[in-house]
C-alpha cells in the first residue's frame, strides 16, 4: 500500500497552489507542468488572480501522481487512463444536466445555435460558385440571413410589378 492511499484532504471547497503541493507532496513546478498538460486542472479565481483548486482537482492531482510515480506511466499515458476512467456523458444526459442548470429557454437557444452552426458548416463546405441548397437558409428560430432577406425582397419586387 502506497502513501498515496493514506493522504487526507482537508474538508474544504477550495485550495491554493501551495496547499495542493503540500497535500500531494510535490514541488510547485511539477504542479504547474501538470496544469500545462491538463488545462482544466484548477480554476482561475479572477482574471489576474491566483489559481485555486477544488477538492476534485486535488484528488485528480493525487491520481496523476499515482499514475506517474507508482504505475510509471507517461503524461500521455496518464491522460489516456484518466479519460478511460471517466464515463463520457451522452448528449441527452448533457442536455438534461444543462436543463437543470439553465432553463428550457436557454436550452432551446443553445439547440438553435447548434443548428445554425451545422448549417454554417454545410455552407462553408460547399464549393465556390455552387448554389446553396433549398433548406440551407431555413434557420429555425433564428434571425434571417442576408440570402433569405434578398429572396424576400425579390418576392416583394415581383408582387409590386404585377
Amino acid at each position: 500500500m502506497s502513501d498515496l492511499d493514506t493522504v487526507e484532504i482537508p474538508n474544504r471547497a477550495l485550495f491554493r497552489s501551495p496547499e495542493v503541493c503540500e497535500i500531494a507532496r510535490i514541488q510547485a513546478y511539477v504542479l504547474r507542468s501538470w496544469e500545462a498538460e491538463f488545462p482544466d486542472l484548477g480554476v482561475a479565481k479572477t482574471a489576474g488572480g491566483p489559481r485555486v483548486y477544488r477538492r476534485a482537482d486535488v484528488e485528480r492531482v493525487l491520481r496523476l501522481k499515482h499514475l506517474l510515480f507508482v504505475e510509471g506511466l507517461t503524461l500521455a499515458g496518464a491522460r489516456r487512463k484518466i479519460a478511460e476512467e471517466q464515463p463520457a456523458p451522452s448528449s441527452d444526459e448533457s442536455m438534461a444536466a444543462l436543463g437543470e442548470l439553465l432553463g428550457d429557454e436557454a436550452r432551446q437557444r443553445i439547440r438553435s445555435v447548434g443548428q445554425i452552426l451545422r448549417e454554417l458548416a454545410a455552407m462553408l463546405s460547399r464549393r465556390p460558385g455552387e448554389p446553396p441548397s433549398e433548406d440551407e437558409f431555413q434557420l429555425r428560430g433564428a434571425a434571417p440571413t442576408a440570402a433569405s432577406r434578398v429572396k424576400a425582397e425579390e418576392k416583394k419586387a415581383v408582387r409590386k410589378k404585377k
